[in-house]
């Protein structure tokens, strides 16, 4: 008799909370995804070092050699479908390139076949009760499968990931600090606001700033992933005439049936839609902006990711992910997965960038203890903080750690899930109490742009100008500048992290504040890593024409 045994990782903690409430139906339907192992896995391994070291002899390899070298054997695929066929299970897609194949089946025949006990969850979070489903235990598999599968996503369909922005409600912008209202008097603004606004900036003032280089990302595809919400087309028509840049072409990518879905609602994730299309097509117009919608779980965040990743149509060349949430709220397996998508990202040649949260050195977590944001956190994305900026005729007069407490503050910190990249050994890391040390293991963020909302991006959403901040507008804008640099050299810069530690001289140094664990400090720091764009010097620095 063939031994079933647990998947590593395959643990799914309930949050801190949530209550059970009972089985799940056991004739609920519902689709899960099973991630394969990939063939010539050293050979794939030695090319992701070789790449991430900057070694000029290493070549990312295109979408059709990668399928070919390191995707899923179709004896692997087989074995997936002889396995799903005794329990009953349907085979609904399968990808060899992206190495996935799609199940659907009912409640009773995934815990027959995975060995668990689905149960459902309600989980109050402010004034909000979420249901979501979740195993009792590890999936298990049977002995000679689990060298086939690495991650089965999906039967957990708790909605973690988080959009990184902030708004300043209406109310508030360029109202004085004293006024009704305002942060300290006796109306308490809503959750997402922010001091008012000092001074906002359109996505082309900021690269006026940050001396991007001339471009306008011709050729390139900037891919947007997103978790909810939507945009309304009317939105960025009306907001690209405005600014006298001409639209961009914009594509919507449906992932697991998401879709383009504007709840009209100005606060919700509609505001992360809107901002992250606004700022990547005003700083890169004649570049396809394709965004890919998926539903907020980590079936669906993998699925995301993975279709920008093997969009052999529209190939992008950059990836920008402005949502995210501790590393310490995934389930190991799914975490690896994500991070080895990623790994996909440095072996194709396209760059991830990351937004590294909106919520300091603990990101949102209640432990009391620091965390740093995930998908960020990954060794292989380009993660990018936040910060407080104050110009005065065309320049940068001021520019500090985006931190206001309660109101948000940048994400950033020391991981503990990830080791020490090579491109990060000998840095240091400087806390808030004033004590400094060797950083020992994966430092957050790699670099910053303004994410203060008191010096936000005018965007306009929901059929109004707002000002919007958060480090998820620096995602889009480093994709943007991204997109630039790889529309001048004629070939994508890839994997960057290396090449831009390095050049530390490209970067305005960012010296002051702190996130609140951590604090600024001359060179790399866990508030706002190398600092903010220089973009003509980075663009120097990762080789443009």
């Amino acid at each position: 008799m063939t031994r079933h045994l647990p998947l590593a990782g395959s643990e799914h903690p309930a949050p801190a909370g949530a209550q059970c409430v009972g089985a799940c139906d056991p004739a609920e339907r519902f689709t899960i995804v099973l991630i394969l192992r990939r063939q010539a896995s050293a050979e794939f391994h030695e090319l992701v070092d070789r790449l991430t070291a900057n070694d000029p002899a290493a070549q990312p390899v295109s979408r059709e050699d990668y399928e070919q070298r390191f995707g899923a054997s179709a004896a692997d695929i087989e074995r997936v479908r002889q396995f799903a066929s005794v329990h009953g299970l349907t085979v609904d897609q399968t990808d060899a390139s992206a190495r996935r194949v799609v199940l659907s089946g009912t409640v009773q025949q995934y815990n027959a076949a995975f060995g668990i006990d689905l149960q459902r969850f309600e989980h109050q979070v402010g004034k909000t009760t979420h249901h979501f489903r979740q195993p009792s235990g590890p999936v298990h598999l049977p002995e000679d499968m689990l060298e086939v599968i690495t991650a089965v996503v999906g039967l957990d369909s708790r909605a973690k990931a988080q959009p990184h922005f902030r708004i300043v409600p209406t109310s508030l912008a360029n109202a004085p600090a004293d006024a009704p209202g305002a942060p300290g008097a006796s109306i308490r603004p809503p959750i997402r606001a922010a001091r008012a606004v000092t001074r906002s900036f359109t996505p082309l003032q900021l690269a006026e700033l940050y001396n991007f280089p001339a471009g306008d990302g011709s050729g390139q595809c900037i891919a947007l992933i997103e978790m909810g919400g939507g945009y309304d087309a009317a939105d960025l028509s009306a907001y690209f005439k405005e600014l006298g840049v001409s639209a961009p072409r914009v594509e919507d990518i449906s992932v697991d049936q998401a879709t383009n879905a504007p709840t009209g609602d100005p606060n919700g994730p509609d505001a992360e839609v809107t901002l992250d299309v606004e700022i990547a097509g005003a700083l890169a117009p004649r570049a396809l902006i394709a965004v890919y919608f998926a539903p907020n779980s980590e079936a669906g965040f993998v699925d995301a990711v993975s279709a920008a990743l093997h969009d052999s149509q529209r190939k992008p060349s950059v990836i920008s992910i402005s949502w995210g949430a501790p590393e310490s709220a995934w389930s190991q397996q799914t975490l690896g997965a994500l991070n080895d998508a990623l790994q996909t990202a440095v072996a194709l040649g396209v760059t991830v960038c990351a937004a590294s949260g909106d919520s300091g050195s603990s990101d949102g977590a209640s432990d009391g203890a620091d965390h740093v944001d995930f998908p960020a956190s990954s060794p292989y994305a380009l993660g990018c903080g936040g910060t407080h900026i104050a110009a005065s005729n065309g320049r940068i007069s001021q520019e500090t750690v985006w931190s206001e407490g309660e109101n948000g503050a940048t994400g950033g910190g020391v991981s503990a899930t990830f080791a020490l990249p090579d491109w990060q050994k000998g840095l240091r890391v400087v806390r808030g109490s004033g004590g400094a040390g060797a950083l020992v293991r994966r430092g957050v963020p790699d670099v910053a742009a303004d994410a203060d909302p008191a010096t936000g991006y005018e965007v306009r959403v929901a059929g109004a100008d707002t000002v919007v901040g958060g480090t998820s507008a620096v995602a889009p804008l480093w994709a943007a500048l991204i997109a630039r640099i790889n529309a001048a050299r004629g070939t994508p810069v890839g994997f960057a992290n290396a090449k831009l530690y390095a050049q530390p001289g490209a970067f305005n140094d960012v010296t002051s504040g702190s996130n609140g664990d951590f604090s600024a400090a001359p060179g790399w720091d866990a508030c706002t890593g190398l600092g903010t764009p220089v973009g003509s010097k980075v663009a120097t620095a990762l080789g443009s024409a």
